[in-house]
């Protein structure tokens, strides 16, 4: 069976989404500011909150690291710099784990690295996140799954076959994997997302748990993600989507993460049973609007009915108008006024005709 399991919550097909507030480094360095996303994370209904952790001097080379970086966005004269001034270490995160616990949501990192893996492991992190770009990076892949962590991967920018060989490094380790189908665009128009591909993932892979990690504004095509079978929902969130970040312009505020939440809820309403059948709800209706068979005119008792002595007329409260074939040629037991419903027990055939009539109708109910 697909699930997925995180902090003893599961997800598979017949559950809520999995909403993780991917909060990223738009927090600019403050713990102040991250404990501020974190709550608005918890009051608009995510389950989890996370974070991005990277160690920068394993992560790039150093002509990366000591590369210029200037501009609204940056945080440093380098971009080394810039990365540092955004990266929390054990105390910042050892804080948030613990507002996190307060308001009773998850959080989790994404590890860039094998250190950060470790430093994530040390933090006793429910999950770990692998980011689109390293998808392709089967030694990170395989140093996170032997954790026993549960895995998120995102698949942007990736070939089928790239999806393939990162999901045969992981599933022969760890089970617990969510599959994220994403699109590495910032901001993506809604024709960037081919959110068909989550139909495909599912048919690949029956076991594992496929999810939308969305950088499209707004939260209306996560709804539709979810009727297509995403179970795990990630959207970027902001307080303020005008703050210097690359991130903030892309991600949603606290009235759209709150929007998103409710939306999927409803989303999981409206998809209902897979089963199709007359719903208690509908019976009303069906009864005031529906047809029933009924005398066309007034009929004695030891009639033989034929087609022109039956009329179809509402209220849907007796025999249906597909059950006239095996009425006709049935006489009848009673005598009958014009719009008197035809019901079994008027026809002479008795007991063996209830039962046809009655196997009818259960047969097109089905």
């Amino acid at each position: 069976m697909r699930e997925f399991h995180i902090s003893g919550q599961r997800i598979a097909d017949d559950t809520p989404a999995y909403v993780i507030a991917e909060i990223g480094h738009n927090h600019g360095g403050s713990l102040e500011q991250a404990e501020a996303l974190f709550r608005t994370a918890a009051q608009a209904g995510a389950d989890a909150a996370k974070l991005q952790k990277r160690d920068n001097r394993t992560l790039f080379t150093r002509a990366m690291f000591d590369q210029p970086y200037t501009g609204r966005n940056s945080f440093g004269p380098t971009y080394g710099a810039h990365r540092e001034a955004l990266e929390f270490g054990l105390d910042e995160y050892k804080h948030l784990a613990g507002v996190a616990a307060e308001l009773g949501i998850d959080f989790f990192s994404t590890a860039f690295d094998l250190p950060s893996v470790d430093f994530l492991v040390e933090l006793d992190l429910p999950a770990i996140k692998i980011a689109s770009a390293d998808l392709t990076n089967t030694p990170l892949l395989r140093y996170a799954a032997q954790t026993g962590r549960a895995l998120v991967v995102s698949t942007g920018g990736a070939t089928m076959s790239e999806v393939r060989r990162a999901c045969e490094a992981v599933l022969p380790i760890n089970r617990n994997l969510a599959l994220l189908q994403c699109t590495a665009v910032y901001p993506a128009g809604p024709e960037d997302l081919n959110l068909s591909v989550i139909e495909t993932f599912r048919a690949e892979f029956p076991e594992v748990v496929i999810g939308f990690s969305g950088h499209d504004l707004g939260p209306e095509m996560s709804y539709l993600a979810y009727a297509l079978g995403a179970r795990v929902v990630e959207k970027h969130i902001t307080l303020d989507r005008t703050l210097p970040g690359t991130d903030h312009a892309f991600s949603l505020d606290p009235q759209q993460l709150a929007e998103l939440t409710a939306g999927l809820g409803r989303a999981r309403s409206a998809l209902g049973s897979p089963v199709k059948r007359c719903s208690e709800t509908e019976a009303p209706a069906v009864r005031k609007m529906g047809k029933k068979l009924v005398a066309a005119r007034e009929l004695p008792a030891g009639h033989r009915l034929t087609a022109a002595d039956i009329a179809c007329k509402s209220p849907g409260d007796g025999l249906k108008p597909y059950q006239l074939e095996q009425v006709i040629g049935m006489t009848l037991s009673v005598p009958l006024a014009e719009d008197d419903a035809i019901l079994p027990d008027h026809l002479a055939a008795g007991d063996a005709l209830t039962a046809l009539l009655d196997s009818e109708a259960a047969t097109h109910a089905d």
